[in-house]
């Protein structure tokens, strides 16, 4: 039973290992095409068959001389959040960027407006993930030492609509920071507005399970 569970798992992650067919091949995937590139992949880690796609020494030469990046990343710094893994990419794939709470600044977002304009990324995801230390000293409230502090108050606006007590709080209030980051971006960048408008642009907002390592898009 359990060999013919791993083939089923196994066909099921080949079968969706190929990749899918953009848009326009000389401007790479569309956005549409690239986030399901990234639930396929997500699927494959979920199921325990990464097949940890470019990641060669052939595919280190390539991206060596540039990079075209079909996917924007904005995440927690959390050590056990890394989305080339839960993504299943590899060299070259993802342009990633990660601090604690997945927050966005004018650093942040010059260098989002950079992989849009530049890289020709047609997606931008904004995940944030279960039990994040950043939401929870926000939701908790208070004073944090140091530069902590300007996490915390950077999350706490994003959480008035998170109900709930408890883990279940603390849970709706990273789907909730998540949602208004990604709305965030869209209202700071006049250049990533423009880009969203026309069409060449989305942005998704999702949220990674640490228990189960499966990415849900958020509504």
């Amino acid at each position: 039973m359990k060999t013919l569970r791993l083939l089923s798992l196994l066909a099921g992650a080949f079968a969706l290992s190929s990749p899918l067919p953009a848009a326009d091949a000389a401007a790479g995937p569309s956005a549409e095409s690239a986030l399901q590139l990234l639930q396929q992949g997500n699927y494959r880690f979920v199921h325990g068959v990464p097949l940890r796609p470019d990641q060669t020494t052939a595919r280190r030469a390539e991206v060596a001389q540039g990079q075209h990046p079909f996917a924007i990343v904005l995440t927690c710094a959390d050590s056990r959040v890394s989305p080339e893994l839960y993504f299943d990419q590899g060299l070259g794939d993802l342009f990633v960027l990660r601090n604690a709470g997945n927050l966005i600044d004018d650093h942040v977002l010059g260098s989002i407006e950079y992989a849009v304009e530049h890289l020709h990324a047609p997606l931008i995801v904004v995940a944030g993930h279960q039990r994040c230390g950043a939401v929870s000293a926000a939701v908790e409230g208070g004073h944090a030492p140091g530069f902590i502090d300007s996490i915390v108050a950077t999350i706490e606006p994003h959480l008035e609509h998170a109900a709930g007590e408890g883990a279940d709080r603390i849970d709706q209030a990273v789907r909730a920071h998540a949602r208004a980051t990604a709305d965030d971006i869209l209202r700071n960048s006049a250049l990533i507005r423009q880009r969203v408008a026309a069409g060449e642009v989305k942005i998704v907002a999702a949220y990674y399970s640490l228990d189960t390592g499966r990415i849900e898009l958020l509504p």
